[in-house]
């Protein structure tokens, strides 16, 4: 299993195990707004933490580029609850 890749041009964070990808997807809308709107891993990757490692790498990416999120995926939005560490992110 490799670490988190950012592909820019399609504007998805992903990690590719098994031959199988599990993804976050977004989009800018803003120039300071990117809004997370959909994260999938596929059954044969489910329960390995990577749907975690994904939204973790894009909210510390986030962080870095002093971007906010809008959390538009129901995972994403509960990552966010969960992790307190994060709260700032939020852009709503």
């Amino acid at each position: 299993m490799e670490g988190v890749v950012h592909d820019t041009e399609k504007k998805m964070f992903f990690i590719e195990a098994d031959g199988y990808r599990a993804y976050m997807k977004y989009r800018k809308i803003s120039d300071t707004v990117l809004e997370y709107y959909t994260t999938f891993v596929p059954e044969e990757l489910r329960g390995r933490g990577l749907a975690q490692k994904v939204v973790k790498t894009a909210l510390d990416f986030a962080r870095e580029n002093n971007m906010k999120v809008n959390p538009a995926c129901s995972f994403v939005d509960k990552f966010l609850q969960k992790n307190k560490e994060y709260q700032d992110l939020r852009s709503n």
